[in-house]
């Protein structure tokens, strides 16, 4: 079974850095799209930035220029690296993640999503 692991959420001041990480533990036979969601109390779940299978990462406007995402292949790993954060970035920060796997009866394509890691930002 295919969970998404993250790691490196925290408590961070207004303008300092901070990265995330994301793998899947499990058997996979790829990884089609992988990125990072985020929700605030009170607000739905937003994206933050995904980079799909033809290699281009969309971001939101609100993170363009401070946030990047990044993936090692060969680990099958996603990060984001915040930078000049906001306390408006403050929120839980998922990640997702389109899997093929191998199945009985032929390839599964599941989404996934990681538990979540809270992001919190002080001004």
């Amino acid at each position: 079974q295919v969970h998404l692991v993250e790691s490196g959420g925290g408590l961070v001041q207004a303008g300092g850095s901070l990265r995330l990480s994301c793998a899947p533990s499990g058997s996979i036979l790829r990884i089609n799209e992988m990125g990072w969601y985020r929700q605030a109390p009170g607000n739905l779940r937003e994206l933050v930035a995904v980079d799909s299978s033809d290699g281009i990462t969309n971001y939101a406007d609100s993170v363009k220029g401070r946030f990047t995402m990044s993936r090692d292949n060969a680990k099958n790993t996603v990060y984001l690296q915040m930078n000049n954060v906001k306390p408006e970035d403050t929120a839980v920060y998922y990640c997702y993640a389109r899997i093929s796997t191998r199945e009985d009866l032929g390839v599964s394509i599941t989404d996934y999503w990681g538990q979540g890691t809270q992001v919190t930002v002080f001004s």
